[in-house]
């Protein structure tokens, strides 16, 4: 892995919340991913399954983590299965993890070759009552391809029929949803070396320069800092483009008088980071552009404000939407009858802004949480308002990602990444 190691105590923690909250006498199990083929031999990227890695810090493909907390003897308590090592596997895939080193890795002192999983899980069975199965409950899922967790949850439930099932997921969107101070520093690496990417690109974008060569400056200053690159998928839309709001074409020229909108985190460690900034090409924003954009920031810096402990998601985008209203009201876009005549499931503001507010981030770009609960201290959320002129030729989005705080306003993990009109046009200049 390309990050520093990361100390197994934040995983023996998370493991020892997650068990806190199962039923009695009970185990779960945790799978990898798949790595995933494209076609002939060729393969995608692995890429950890978050929970697995949330609950042992191992970040290997075919590994599965086994929880039984009130095994009748302590080495069946905690088990991770691995794929067996040798110096084939050595020479041809590079190192995996030893038993040695998975200890060192997650804290579990257990650890059997993936070939005697059935083996110990049929043990495991013997005297458990119930099995924590492993769904993908997220609010935003839509998942078409059978994953390895899929795959065991049928197997499971063909092959132990008698036992009854309970589900994970709720434990975990609770539980990942609330950061550890340990996660907060590994969040904050990762909006560090996006702060990187960003003040490198200030320096080079110009009119004529492709959208894609944008995005390679950015790939390179986060691979240069120990990230395996994008959190997601990059948007990076000059122009028009930026109206489309998942644009990741990348593929236009950056001409005179545009603005740039740049939707872009880096990973470090697994865990996400999600900036959005919008730029001018030429180096100056208009008259126009300045004021819409500083409407934008002036939503954004007051809704962050609202990011307290207590609040709810739901009420907390219908107050943003008055404040947006307000700010449209000023910019000429909207008139008083057309906020008087609007209709209460779609408001007039979702003209200009029609996506959310704010969403949890962290493992996850869009990360874990349940949102019909309160808010509380170190949830992260990103806080990212923005209003879309396609008449106008151009689309503002400002986005932070902040720590709810147990009072007062919420920590900004992004306040050194330059935000301000004035700031970026003097640094775009210098």
């Amino acid at each position: 892995m390309k990050y520093q190691a990361i100390d197994r105590e934040l995983f023996v923690k998370n493991r020892q919340k997650f068990t806190a909250q199962m039923k009695p006498n009970s185990a779960a199990v945790f799978n990898s991913n798949d790595i995933y083929p494209v076609s002939a031999d060729s393969t995608l990227p692995f890429a950890q399954h978050r929970d697995i890695f949330y609950l042992s810090g191992v970040d290997q493909e075919e590994s599965i983590l086994l929880l039984f907390p009130d095994a009748p003897y302590e080495h069946l308590k905690e088990i991770l299965f691995l794929r067996e090592t040798n110096e084939h596997i050595a020479v041809w895939e590079g190192e995996k993890l030893t038993k040695e080193k998975a200890f060192e890795v997650s804290g579990i002192k257990t650890v059997i070759w993936l070939k005697d999983f059935h083996k110990t899980l049929k043990e495991v069975m013997a005297y458990a009552d119930t099995m924590y199965l492993n769904t993908n409950e997220h609010y935003r899922a839509s998942v078409d391809t059978q994953t390895r967790e899929d795959r065991f949850i049928k197997w499971f439930k063909e092959n132990y029929p008698a036992h009854k099932v309970e589900k994970s997921n709720p434990i975990l969107q609770k539980l990942r949803s609330v950061k550890e101070p340990q996660e907060l520093e590994l969040i904050q690496t990762a909006c560090n070396i996006t702060e990187k990417g960003f003040r490198r690109i200030l320096n080079f974008v110009k009119p004529g320069v492709m959208e894609y060569e944008i995005e390679a400056e950015f790939a390179h200053e986060f691979l240069r800092n120990r990230s395996k690159g994008f959190a997601y998928t990059p948007i990076i839309a000059s122009g028009n483009s930026a109206n489309v709001l998942h644009y990741i074409e990348n593929n236009k020229e950056c001409k005179a008088g545009d603005l740039l909108l740049l939707d872009v985190g880096a990973e470090y460690a697994n865990y996400s980071s999600d900036m959005t900034r919008t730029i001018p090409v030429s180096g100056r924003f208009t008259e126009r552009q300045k004021a819409v954009y500083n409407a934008v920031l002036n939503v954004k810096n007051e809704a962050t404000k609202m990011l307290v402990p207590g609040a709810l998601w739901k009420q907390y985008h219908i107050e943003v939407g008055k404040i947006m209203t307000s700010e449209l009201l000023g910019l000429g876009l909207l008139d008083k009858a057309d906020v008087q005549n609007e209709n209460p499931d779609w408001p007039a503001y979702k003209k200009y802004f029609m996506h959310g507010t704010s969403h949890h981030m962290g493992l996850d770009t869009h990360d874990y949480g349940l949102l019909h609960l309160p808010m509380e201290a170190n949830m992260v959320f990103t806080v990212e308002p923005g209003i879309y002129i396609p008449e106008e030729g151009f689309g503002i989005r400002i986005e932070d990602d902040v720590v709810i705080q147990p009072s007062g306003d919420p920590f900004n993990l992004m306040k050194n990444i330059p935000i301000e009109a004035d700031q970026i046009e003097s640094l775009m200049n210098a």
